[in-house]
């Protein structure tokens, strides 16, 4: 199979690299910009403009649905069956908060209430009037540090007046009432002769810090796992199905919700693309080959073969200055990570090979000093080639042994340059379990072992 990797941010070089192991011929595009240029260097094969392999890829997966979707959108009218990638209809279920909740009413589902604005002055007035607490969300992926889950009234109101005054606006922004509960989400890959495959059921932990504290990041670590059957999945994805098969919808599709104390799922928004890091982390429960499905899916098949109900727990390791590198311009280029163990080195064999477990986000080749049956020598050795540089994985039988496991592995990593992960994740679901099951979701997941009798 020839694939084709579209990766606007450096996110899908674990998808190129896997499919090259499995026999594939792989190309690999990263947008031409200062700080990716370097992501996969040594690894796989690069192309520069992506446009003039289109056509000659069986498959072409997009990583993302923001940029270059006019392109494949074109090339799929033009006759190419073989694209995984949202549309701009699609795009705007996940990008526009409006039309994603208009989505999930029109198939019956109920939603949270809430308001969209166009200025500041209006939903300033608009808080202080309800006095209640509200979550802010822009209608767009321009800056989502525009989105903020308010405490009180008042901190919602400082933060749109501070918005107000940096001239943040660029486009309309909801007000969203706040509801308490347990963050929940489920997805599965879906096409139109295919219908949904296995549905994944995850849990993201999206701040920087552990016990959620610091900056949104996006996602620093998931705990998920396949399930034929979902609760979740029958009430806010399964209903969406008649609108996916009229968009002739090809790829991953995820609903995040929070679930509240009476077992009310309340959907919060649409990803219409695969998840990084969790699509990192569903390869770990992948089985045979790894991108052979990709090409029957966009055949009407639904091929793939998870390892259903064993939990995979998956963590970033990042480092300094992650996530303000770009800002800071730190060097983050070229830094060696020791201990993985094959390729490009000649370590301790009686230690773990990671390759299996390790998922490169921005890595690269590069010539470092390495241990050799020689002595120290410089040799060719995975390095970083950007901040975000991998996602680590393990799996188990529940969520502590698959969380303990994959942090004895990132123990085994050497990267000597400060390298950052939460210790924590996972952790919280020890409560949040226990909370949703008494509602039927998730109920055969277990947080650790049952005691011995």
């Amino acid at each position: 199979m020839k694939l084709l990797v579209i990766d606007p941010f450096g996110d899908g070089l674990d998808v190129a690299l896997r499919a090259q192991k499995d026999g594939h011929d792989v190309r690999y595009f990263v947008r031409p910009t200062e700080e990716a240029k370097h992501v996969g260097a040594g690894f796989v094969t690069r192309v520069e403009d992506f446009r003039r392999w289109i056509t000659w890829a069986d498959v072409v997966f997009a990583v993302d649905n923001t940029l270059y979707v006019r392109n494949l959108q074109d090339a799929r009218e033009r006759g190419h069956r073989g694209i995984i990638c949202a549309n701009e209809n699609t795009t705007a279920w996940e990008t526009n908060r409006t039309v994603g909740q208009a989505v999930l009413r029109r198939a019956g589902i109920a939603t949270i209430p809430f308001k969209e604005f166009r200025d500041y002055d209006a939903a300033i007035a608009y808080v202080k009037k309800n006095d209640e607490r509200f979550v802010s969300k822009p209608s767009d992926e321009e800056d989502k540090a525009l989105s903020y889950v308010a405490k009180t009234p008042e901190d919602m109101v400082y933060m749109l007046e501070r918005w107000k005054r940096l001239g943040k606006l660029k486009a309309p922004f909801i007000l969203q009432e706040f509801k308490e509960g347990t963050e929940m989400a489920v997805g599965a890959f879906y096409c139109r002769e295919g219908g949904f495959s296995d549905w994944c059921e995850n849990w993201e932990f999206k701040k920087l810090m552990n016990d959620d504290l610091g900056i949104a990041t996006g996602e620093q670590g998931t705990v998920l796992r396949f399930v034929a059957e979902s609760r979740l999945a029958a009430r806010v994805l399964q209903p969406v199905e008649p609108q996916l098969a009229k968009e002739d919808y090809i790829g991953y599709i995820d609903v995040n919700c929070i679930i509240d104390d009476k077992g009310k799922a309340w959907p919060l928004e649409f990803t219409t693309r695969p998840g990084w890091p969790t699509y990192n982390i569903q390869l770990a429960l992948c089985q045979g080959d790894t991108a052979q499905w990709l090409l029957d899916l966009t055949q009407g098949r639904i091929t793939a073969t998870w390892i259903r109900n064993r939990v995979a727990v998956g963590v970033v390791l990042s480092i300094p200055d992650y996530p303000y590198s770009n800002l800071t311009k730190k060097e983050v280029v070229g830094i060696p990570i020791y201990g993985i163990k094959g390729q490009g080195e000649d370590i301790d064999q009686t230690s773990e090979d990671l390759w299996p477990h390790l998922h490169p986000a921005e890595m690269m080749l590069a010539h470092v000093p390495i241990r050799t049956k020689e002595g120290i020598r410089d040799g060719w050795c995975p390095a970083t080639a950007g901040d975000y540089v991998l996602i680590m994985t393990a799996t188990a039988d529940h969520v502590s042994a698959a969380a303990q496991l994959v942090y004895k592995r990132l123990g085994a990593l050497n990267v000597p340059n400060s390298p950052m992960y939460r210790t924590d994740i996972g952790r919280r679901l020890a409560k949040q379990l226990p909370k949703i099951q008494q509602h039927g979701y998730a109920r055969s997941m277990r947080y650790s072992a049952p005691p011995s009798t």
